[in-house]
């Protein structure tokens, strides 16, 4: 369903009623789509697993996967007693 920018404004709630359960709305200004009013994932198909959501990252090119056998760094630095945590640091500069 296409409506415009000023019927959407005068009837939002009916258009998020409409969004809620499942109708996609696209919005219009001066005859141009410039946004569309949906569901979020959650509420449309359930939230996706971790393998669904891996599969589509990767399908959309977005990730790939790692070559060989993931490992952990070689090395790891470790604080002096008295030493700050990079987390403890940013803490103490935000206040």
């Amino acid at each position: 369903m296409e409506v415009s920018v000023r019927e959407l404004k005068s009837r939002l709630s009916e258009y998020l009623r409409r969004a809620a359960a499942g109708e996609e709305v696209i919005v219009t200004s001066r005859g141009k789509a410039v946004a569309r009013l949906s569901a979020p994932r959650s509420v449309r198909r359930g939230t996706p697993s971790e393998e669904e959501a891996v599969a589509f990252l990767r399908s959309q090119s977005w990730v790939r996967p790692g070559k060989g056998k993931p490992r952990l760094p070689e090395y790891v630095a470790r604080l002096k007693p008295g030493e700050k945590t990079l987390a403890e640091l940013v803490a103490e500069e935000r206040g």
